[in-house]
């Protein structure tokens, strides 16, 4: 499952309605709760569904779901800390936030040697604090075959090749990029794929560098890939009003063909999003690199996290394994999140998943051998940015509409970045 942050507005009401569900770790034996979230694709039904499919390796055990009341997970989970209402189980949080403070439990290693094809690639200082079931490529291109056709196109190999696209594009009355400029994790994208492509496809270290205190995000390498972030808006890749479409509504412009290429994660393949028809319209590529080199940025996701102070740790780790290794769960991600499996015991066909071509195209890029980096701002391992960068990076993707001072934003990050790291 992914780990993205589809972030709207929270309400006071909806966080004392959820509250209001459960005692969280604090309830009697046999109780656990659950904290989730829901987007088109994972809906009330599929929680409850993959609830009941869990709990029944967990004998007696009553598991309460609590509902984010918005995409924010990590954010919400941190409400219900510090209200002392923590989940025993939590769904797609970001670890990093909740590790150094010894709040979550750690899975033992060889279920995870056992079961998965990366088994350390959600590893934050040697621990594994959520299964490594699934990846996303985030992003990935997508483009609309005709307009390609119709305009004379070639797909882009090169930054150069991708900007001349753009161009003709706009000069074409067309607009080049889709963006759901309202909401920053969506409007990121750009973002991750030059921070994931220019910095990491050069140095796969360089977030290791960060926290040793040896580079800063203003340094030259970052900020050269951040002032294409600027270029973009300057050369009208975007439609004037992007910072005010939401995530639903760039999806229907791509989809309507109201703009020719759409830079989002790989779930965009799923049916929750795409049907098999629109599909067949729909290409795919890698976010183009200077030296036309393919760089993947790839994220290594996961569901289910633990609570460290579950009074009954044993019985949540137990849901939380069980809940992960459904072949049923997985099998819905994968037809309708466009997640790519990871398990060690179970291949595609396995899970008999009914996927599309454009989901099989991007797969490719998982099988295929290439320069696979951590997705910039999205992974849940040692590459994670510091607690709370998260949202500081993906607010730069709205601010460069309107501050092109590249310099004067990457030294307020480092500012935040020092604050977070306490260096």
């Amino acid at each position: 499952m992914t780990s993205r942050r589809r972030i709207m507005t929270a309400t006071v009401l909806a966080l004392t309605t959820a509250l209001g569900l459960s005692a969280c770790s604090q309830g009697g034996a046999g109780s656990l709760t659950f904290m989730v979230f829901e987007t088109p694709a994972l809906d009330a039904k599929f929680w409850d569904t993959s609830i009941a499919t869990a709990a029944k390796e967990v004998s007696g055990a009553a598991i309460k779901k609590i509902v984010s009341p918005d995409a924010d997970r990590t954010k919400y989970a941190k409400q219900l800390q510090a209200s002392g209402q923590f989940p025993d189980i939590l769904a797609s949080i970001s670890p990093k936030d909740f590790a150094g403070a010894k709040l979550l439990k750690p899975f033992d290693q060889k279920w995870l040697d056992d079961n998965f094809l990366q088994p350390t690639a959600n590893a934050i200082g040697g621990e594994t604090y959520i299964p490594p079931t699934n990846s996303q490529i985030i992003p990935l291109v997508f483009y609309n075959k005709k307009i390609f056709a119709d305009n004379g196109i070639s797909v882009p190999t090169t930054w150069a090749a991708f900007t001349a696209a753009i161009t003709k594009l706009r000069a074409a009355g067309i607009t080049p990029l889709e963006l759901a400029g309202s909401e920053t994790w969506a409007a990121s994208m750009p973002l991750v794929g030059l921070a994931s492509a220019d910095v990491l496809g050069k140095d796969p270290a360089w977030i290791q560098k960060l926290y040793k205190g040896e580079a800063k995000l203003s340094d030259p390498i970052f900020a050269n890939a951040m002032q294409k972030a600027v270029d973009l808006v300057k050369m009208g890749a975007y439609s004037p009003a992007a910072l005010s479409v939401d995530f639903k509504t760039a999806n229907s412009n791509f989809l309507a063909g109201k703009s020719a290429m759409y830079p989002m994660g790989s779930w965009f393949t799923g049916s929750s999003y795409v049907s098999a028809a629109q599909a067949d319209n729909i290409g795919v590529f890698p976010w183009p690199t200077d030296d036309g080199s393919v760089v993947i940025p790839f994220n290594v996701g996961g569901t289910t996290s633990v609570s460290a102070a579950s009074k009954n740790v044993d019985a949540a780790q137990k849901f939380a394994q069980a809940w992960s290794l459904a072949p049923a769960n997985l099998k819905v991600l994968i037809e309708t999140d466009g997640a790519f499996p990871m398990m060690k015991k179970l291949g595609i066909k396995d899970f008999g998943a009914t996927v599309n071509g454009l989901y099989n195209s991007s797969y490719s890029y998982v099988t295929d051998s290439n320069t696979k980096v951590s997705s910039f701002g999205w992974v849940n391992n040692d590459d994670a940015l510091a607690p709370g960068i998260n949202d500081s990076f993906y607010a730069l993707a709205q601010s460069v509409f309107s501050d092109s001072d590249v310099k004067k934003q990457l030294t307020k990050l480092d500012a935040d970045w020092a604050a977070a790291t306490k260096k």
